[in-house]
């Protein structure tokens, strides 16, 4: 196994120290890589004693709440789905700069009260050791509602969680990491529908032709594509490719499709760089929408 993906025993051993200290707790799973290894980890040491609790929110890709049922169902975790509608999410479509702690305050709330409906007075999410490192305001909510965050509390990072997941021969252990749909607006602009559904369609249509990693930015009438620097090419070297993405593009109600030439970056849109410009990043204009970690569930930047 490559160096990266280390086995960090002794903080495996520290994460069950801290789930066995709760005795049962529910999980906010979304699907994605932290959250589906704390669900795994945690129904493997306290098998019976814990829920996946997985919100179906406007902004959250249908695809990977797909995913999320799926894995529950493949290892028999209970799983409990809550479906909210945009009346849930006090702010969430005017879209202001906070717009994540808004949104993550609304969601865990609902969460919270639906896990001690079903008998379970711990909540936890799947934060880990490295996103406090990161711009997440979403955190400022989950430490206002009392949920923990055990795997930032074991100092996990996902190059210490990918291992554990590839041993169990879980497929998504090497899964790119997702943030929300409205992620790819820029703040100040209203979060709508459409919106979000001409941004998903735009992203299935390039995960469908083999991009792992894709983020179509809305700016009005333009799509804004961002994919891996490495894959910047295959719009000038595969037959047909441009064509076909500017007619995905237009189908979902864009006028125009642009390349970024930067590439994808994770972070390049926080907040925090469009003032000061990361080192070796890309920086931001103002009022662009930050980039999370992980869509779900999470304290992240960009939205859940």
């Amino acid at each position: 196994m490559e160096e990266k993906y280390r086995i960090p025993e002794d903080k495996y051993q520290r994460l069950e120290e801290i789930l066995q200290g709760y005795g049962s707790l529910a999980v906010a799973f979304s699907g994605g890589v932290d959250s589906a290894f704390l669900l795994a980890f945690a129904w493997e040491l306290l098998p019976g004693r814990v829920l996946a609790l997985t919100a179906e929110a406007p902004a959250f890709p249908a695809w990977e709440q797909e995913e999320a049922v799926e894995f529950c169902r493949e290892r028999g975790i209970p799983q409990v789905r809550v479906a909210l509608e945009w009346g849930d999410l006090a702010g969430f479509a005017e879209n202001p700069p906070d717009r994540c702690y808004l949104c993550k305050r609304s969601i865990f709330t609902i969460l919270k009260k639906k896990a001690e409906a079903e008998g379970f007075s711990v909540l936890a999410d799947g934060t880990n050791g490295a996103d406090v490192l990161d711009y997440r305001p979403g955190m400022r909510a989950l430490a206002e509602l009392g949920i923990v965050s055990p795997l930032k509390e074991a100092g996990l990072t996902k190059e210490d969680i990918r291992p554990w997941l590839r041993r169990r021969g879980i497929s998504l252990w090497d899964k790119p990491s997702c943030a929300c749909l409205a992620s790819r607006i820029p703040y100040g602009e209203p979060i709508t529908a459409e919106k979000l559904q001409a941004v998903d369609a735009v992203e299935r249509f390039l995960r469908g032709r083999g991009f792992a990693q894709v983020r179509v930015r809305c700016h009005g009438a333009v799509a804004r594509i961002e994919v891996e620097p490495a894959e910047r090419r295959r719009f000038l070297l595969e037959e047909d490719l441009m064509e076909l993405t500017e007619k995905a593009a237009k189908a979902a109600g864009f006028s125009f499709a642009a390349l970024d030439l930067g590439g994808y970056r994770m972070g390049s849109l926080n907040p925090a760089e469009a003032e000061s410009g990361a080192a070796g990043g890309r920086g931001m204009g103002p009022g662009q929408a930050a980039e999370g970690e992980e869509t779900a569930l999470k304290g992240c930047g960009g939205g859940l």
